[in-house]
């Protein structure tokens, strides 16, 4: 290990679902970029932020990692793990400063400019009374927050519209929350970006560009299970080592999930519980999920049923995920109250960077999570529900993976720690 003085770690907040090339390309300019000796990852478990389960199990997910590059993995707390872009990047932010081992948090951007994402961060951070007004008017005439905010920050002459476009591109609002995460938090973190390279966020297509997106991926695993086609993985945009993984692993998609959520309504429904107690459903989603029970119709085509204009397919996803969790708005600022990150739970590391957690269990100021058994002790116990949930929502994803797969799937109090 580097001079336990002098070494650098450089943080990545990811999902990699699934893992590929364009997050190794990541994982290797990030540590360029910081000249740091490791890189830790936050990732999100078995549920992912656009509100879906995760492609491939968090442990399948940490493996991949490990053997691209990553030095050790983290799981992030599951209620901001399927949050909005703002509590996702806060959970994120305070997670990776309270190890007491990072200097810079590295995320890829459309405009790759480390400068402007900081001064539109500043901007938002602050929230000036003008702004705040524009933006509620905007929302009320019914249009998404993002473009409310965008209106809001133009009308308002806070940024001039080349500036507030860089707010509708995906990679460069998550370096922003980002950004503004680390300004809200007082963090001493070094915000760095790199410019996103080959196929946008969300482009579908898988073609011969090395950096196809995770989206076109998943893409590809969706068509080819619906197939009779041969399984043939050659064509994925993803390491060699990330590729095996793949041929052997089991996939899994919101569909899945099916069940789950028509039941879970009904459930709810039957029992008297409101819809709107948990995240992200408001009053309006909630009579509009009433109205429909009950109409047993999958995942995906109930999203599709509840959109609206100011309801986007993301925001209606992760409020119905949320049903399915358990997971509610009480929880969630009960768990912001907690300070976003009370603990830092261990999904994988390489032998290599072992030291590495010593480092943490000495300069860190939240415990080091790596064994579940007596796990909830060393928490305060207003926070204990927090790693409660994560191991709820786990146990929920391998229940799915066990019946789709007809597999034993070890649990939570059973799976040991990717060890690379």
């Amino acid at each position: 290990m580097a001079n336990n003085k002098h070494f650098r770690t450089v943080g990545i907040i990811a999902e990699y679902n699934p893992f590929h090339n364009g997050h190794a390309y990541h994982i290797k300019k990030a540590k360029e970029l910081s000249q740091a000796d490791f890189c830790i990852v936050v990732m999100s478990g078995d549920f992912v932020q656009r509100g879906a389960p995760a492609v491939y199990d968090k442990y399948t997910r940490t493996a991949m990692a490990l053997s691209c590059g990553a030095d050790l993995v983290l799981e992030l707390p599951s209620v901001f793990a399927t949050s909005s872009a703002e509590d996702f990047a806060a959970g994120s932010v305070a997670l990776l400063d309270r190890l007491g081992v990072v200097g810079s948090i590295c995320f890829g951007s459309e405009c790759g400019d480390i400068e402007t994402l900081i001064a539109i961060a500043s901007v938002l951070a602050k929230e000036p009374e003008a702004y705040t007004q524009a933006l509620r008017a905007g929302l009320k005439k019914g249009l998404t927050f993002p473009q409310a905010r965008y209106q809001a920050l133009v009308s308002c002459q806070i940024l001039t519209d080349e500036q507030a476009s860089i707010l509708t591109s995906p990679n460069n609002i998550l370096g922003i929350e980002y950004c503004k995460a680390m300004i809200r938090q007082k963090s001493s973190l070094l915000p760095l970006t790199i410019s996103r390279k080959g196929s946008g966020y969300h482009d579908p297509a898988v073609t011969e560009n090395q950096f196809s997106s995770a989206t076109g991926i998943r893409n590809i695993l969706k068509e080819r299970e619906r197939s009779a086609l041969p399984k043939d993985f050659s064509l994925l945009q993803v390491p060699e080592p990330v590729k095996l993984m793949i041929e052997n692993g089991y996939p899994i998609f919101p569909d899945d999930y099916s069940v789950l959520l028509n039941a879970a309504l009904l459930r709810l429904s039957h029992s008297g519980t409101s819809f709107d107690t948990f995240a992200d459903v408001s009053e309006e989603l909630a009579a509009r999920l009433s109205n429909q029970l009950p109409d047993y119709l999958p995942f995906e085509e109930k999203i599709d049923s509840l959109k609206t204009r100011q309801y986007t397919y993301t925001r209606v996803s992760r409020a119905l995920l949320h049903i399915i969790l358990g997971i509610t708005s009480e929880q969630i600022l009960s768990a912001r109250n907690a300070g976003y990150a009370p603990y830092a739970r261990v999904l994988g590391f390489k032998k290599a960077s072992a030291d590495l957690m010593g480092q943490i269990k000495k300069r860190g100021s939240i415990p080091l999570i790596t064994k579940t058994a007596g796990a909830e002790l060393a928490l305060p116990e207003n926070v204990r529900f927090m790693l409660r949930q994560d191991f709820y929502c786990s146990h929920i994803y391998q229940t799915v993976l066990q019946d789709k797969y007809r597999i034993n799937i070890k649990n939570e109090f059973t799976q040991s720690v990717v060890i690379s």
